[in-house]
């Protein structure tokens, strides 16, 4: 990018083009009936829109029923195809590009019981699903893979029969695919574990699965940690190893996130948790404000600061040329700025658009030049509410509108 760059500008991501660089990061809402979008989901993202985002990310489509690690999430399948396609059509109504985040929980399933072990990189004893009596977890074999690959496949062809524009991997945060990227879960001898060359083969494969399906017609992104944020995690140098295999892959645009949601949810955020709203929230039994008080063991207490992951996502930027997405406190207009002409190709914002959606037209018009988002983080716990997501800071959602399917 040139001085002059602009994140008004348009962006192309292989067959898309965006009218601006701004995008809405995939964030949990917990707006979903029977496992599919529901009205308060569509008028989410509508408002996004409207408020003049280039693109936003429908959080957290599981891509098969045990791929979720919420039971208020949407399983993709082709039974909700015409709740799909409510949602992209309300986007695209208001000029917005829209894309689908497809994830599998693997281990990571807080809020649901699975049968049997669950599945992950490697074996052994799944902390994260000790909650829901998901205690042990088992190594994905060459078959789990080559299904597993395919479900990813057949939820991109379905969004894309939707009428979205884009998929998103999510490959971050201690998900299915980052089980395989982070050593803290991998611990396999076969050629998917040891170097972080091995550890980012079932990964990139699964892309590179998936953009020759749809490639053609959808943009294809990858979600990616630039560190995990704690000793024995995956590290910035594992970072560009993994985004220079996902390049090889055919990646068009990598947002670059970080963190783990067990281990270090303070990184990603770059700010702590509410553990107060958590407990009000969750209504917690005597277990989980037990559990809640323990996941708190060991974090730090930090302070936020604006562009936190900068540093890690500058040494990414040098090391590959495939689009990158920079996310990781952009919360003003200088931010998002500064971003674009460090060589970032898009600005990705979670917290900042749901406490107001219509930043990115403050922004272009002037009446704004900084996200009043105060990173309390108190809209996190929110994704368990009836009503879904929202800033506390803002009026509350009509809880109406998540009881009733999109296509409804």
């Amino acid at each position: 990018m040139t001085a002059t760059a602009s994140p008004f500008d348009p962006l192309t991501l292989g067959p898309l083009r965006l009218r601006n660089r701004f995008i809405r990061a995939g964030a949990n809402e917990g707006m979903v009936v029977e496992g599919a979008p529901s009205r308060a989901l569509v008028k989410h993202h509508r408002d996004l829109a409207a408020g003049g985002v280039g693109m936003t990310t429908v959080a957290y489509g599981a891509v098969s029923e045990v791929g979720r690690t919420l039971p208020n999430q949407v399983w993709l399948r082709p039974e909700i195809l015409p709740d799909l396609r409510v949602l992209a059509d309300a986007v695209h109504a208001e000029g917005g590009a829209v894309a689908y985040q497809l994830t599998h929980g693997g281990s990571f399933v807080t809020s649901l019981k699975v049968r049997g072990p669950t599945m992950s990189a490697s074996s052994g004893f799944n902390k994260a699903g000790l909650l829901r009596g998901n205690l042990f977890q088992r190594a994905m074999t060459a078959d789990d893979m080559e299904r597993v690959t395919q479900q990813f496949v057949d939820a991109a062809r379905l969004c894309r029969q939707a009428g979205f524009d884009a998929v998103e991997l999510h490959m971050g945060h201690g998900y299915l695919l980052n089980q395989f990227i982070s050593p803290l879960s991998n611990r396999r001898r076969d050629a998917f574990g040891g170097s972080a060359e091995n550890r980012a083969r079932f990964p990139a494969a699964v892309l590179a699965r998936v953009k020759e399906a749809v490639g053609r017609d959808m943009a294809v992104l990858a979600k990616i940690n630039v560190a995990d944020g704690v000793p024995g995690g995956a590290t910035v140098e594992d970072a560009i190893v993994t985004a220079r295999a996902l390049q090889a892959a055919g990646a068009d645009m990598l947002v670059l996130s970080g963190g783990r949601n067990v281990e270090s949810g303070w990184f990603m955020f770059g700010s702590n948790h509410d553990m107060d709203e958590m407990r009000k929230v969750l209504s917690a039994s005597p277990l989980t404000g037990l559990m809640l008080k323990w996941s708190q063991r060991g974090v730090p207490r930090i302070t936020f600061r604006e562009m936190y992951f900068l540093e890690y996502s500058r040494r990414i930027r040098a090391a590959v040329d495939v689009p990158l997405g920079y996310l990781g406190g952009a919360k003003s207009l200088a931010n998002a700025g500064q971003a674009v002409r460090e060589g970032f190709d898009a600005v990705v914002m979670a917290r900042a658009l749901i406490h107001d959606p219509a930043l990115v037209n403050k922004y272009r018009d002037g009446t704004a030049t900084q996200s009043g988002c105060t990173n309390c983080n108190r809209c996190v716990p929110y994704i368990y509410h009836p009503a879904g997501t929202w800033c506390v800071l803002s009026p509350p959602n009509d809880p109406d509108l998540n009881k009733i399917r999109a296509a409804g």
